[in-house]
């Protein structure tokens, strides 16, 4: 998996995934990649709705061995 920074959200439910990726985004710059992993169904809705509320890129969604990794692209 190829991010700036992974959030570590396995074991975690809904909406913790999404309010530690806005808690952490300001940690990449701006073009650079956050991966959040989490094993919660509920992020694979959250996560791509919480992008376009925010204005950020969602890249999409990769298998990992843990867990789906949803990718985020900071644009601001």
């Amino acid at each position: 998996m190829k991010a700036d920074l992974v959030i570590d959200c396995i074991g975690v439910r809904c909406p913790t995934p999404v309010i530690r990726l806005a808690k952490r985004l300001g940690e990449v710059e701006v073009g650079q990649t956050v991966a959040v992993v989490a094993d919660d169904p509920a992020a694979a809705v959250d996560i791509p709705a919480w992008c376009r509320l925010r204005d950020q890129e969602y890249v999409g969604a990769i298998d990992t061995d843990s867990a789906p990794a949803y990718l985020v692209r900071r644009l601001s």
